[in-house]
């Protein structure tokens, strides 16, 4: 049987998922940079950016916003409260919910939040009109492609 060869670089012009995952890829890297000096993973940021604009806030509130499943935020969360960054304690009403706080030392680095996106923005290279389009257009590939997995169309 012969060997399957990889696919050639024409075959994954063809792919839309391909350019999606090498654009997620280099803007992540991007971040890398910009974050490490602060002690920050890119997910860490995700978390505080969630948590500077709502405050206190359940740990299934912040899996939805990023859209993550308990089981990869859990050991996220884990190694910001060690860090210093959050809190984690139980709800007074619900023991069943965990609720999320910044310490001091996380919300000390919402100083940052503006000089990271502008870095960010700088190196993506788009102008401010190509970058909200592709926001827009990103927003609407994630919520069909979320509709279809729900209506079990995939």
């Amino acid at each position: 049987m012969p060997a399957t060869l990889p696919p050639t670089a024409q075959e994954l012009d063809e792919l839309l998922c391909f350019d999606l995952y090498a654009a997620q890829r280099a803007v992540t890297a991007a971040y890398r940079p910009v974050l490490g000096p602060l002690g920050l993973t890119y997910p860490q940021y995700l978390v505080l950016v969630v948590l500077w604009g709502r405050g206190e806030c359940a740990v299934r509130d912040v899996a939805a916003a990023l859209r993550l499943d308990h089981g990869t935020l859990t050991p996220l969360l884990r190694r910001m409260e060690t860090a210093g960054l959050i809190t984690r304690t139980r709800g007074a009403d619900d023991e069943r919910t965990v609720l999320l706080r910044l310490t001091p030392a996380g919300d000390a680095l919402r100083v940052h939040r503006d000089d990271v996106q502008c870095r960010i923005a700088d190196a993506v290279g788009l102008h401010e009109r190509d970058f909200v389009t592709l926001q827009r257009l990103l927003r609407r590939v994630t919520d069909a492609t979320h509709a279809a997995l729900e209506d079990d169309d995939l």
